[in-house]
């Protein structure tokens, strides 16, 4: 199936002006700086704004997709439970779910894969984008909703590996240099 029959696409707000922070506004403000290298949606520091009546069609749900459009990275961050309200802001594109696991979605656009299907896909000489439609079109596999949930658990687990490792190998690290000094500095008689 394609993206397009499993979700709603759409953009992002599009604020008319520049976004000035506003410490008593009411919604958060998700940018492209808000998405880190590794997918995650960090809204510590993201800018908050009131938002006008009658725009609450816009606030984010937990389980929506945020999809970074231009530039180099095409990556994808879910939304998660207990989200304050938000809005998502345009270029960026909001993927909202409905016939697919919001996480397996998630893990499958961010795959690296679907990343360089993405990139042979996208336009412009500058900077690169991915449209509305471009992204619309992109083949998804649809396997039961238990091999997708399956498949999800495989992918935290296996992300989960790569941490431990890391800060295994850093630990490891860590060891051998001050056993090397502790060495270094020894005196012999």
């Amino acid at each position: 199936m394609n993206l397009g029959e499993l979700t709603e696409v759409q953009m992002g707000y599009p604020f008319r002006s520049r976004l000035e922070h506003d410490p008593q506004g009411n919604v958060t403000v998700i940018q492209m700086k808000d998405i880190d290298e590794t997918n995650l949606l960090r809204v510590g520091e993201a800018i908050r704004i009131a938002l006008p009546k009658g725009k609450t069609r816009h606030l984010l749900r937990a389980g929506d997709l945020l999809f970074r459009s231009r530039g180099r990275s095409n990556g994808a961050a879910l939304v998660a439970e207990g989200v304050s309200p938000a809005v998502l802001a345009a270029p960026m594109l909001l993927i909202r779910p409905h016939g697919v696991l919001p996480d397996y979605l998630c893990w499958y656009i961010n795959a690296p894969a679907t990343q360089a299907q993405l990139a042979a896909l996208a336009e412009g000489t500058s900077v690169q984008m991915i449209s509305a439609e471009t992204l619309k079109a992109l083949e998804v596999p649809l396997p039961s909703r238990a091999t997708q949930q399956r498949i999800v658990q495989a992918a935290a687990l296996a992300e989960q590996e790569q941490t431990l490792l890391a800060r295994i190998a850093t630990l490891r690290q860590r060891v051998t240099y001050h056993l090397l000094m502790k060495s270094a500095h020894e005196t012999n008689p």
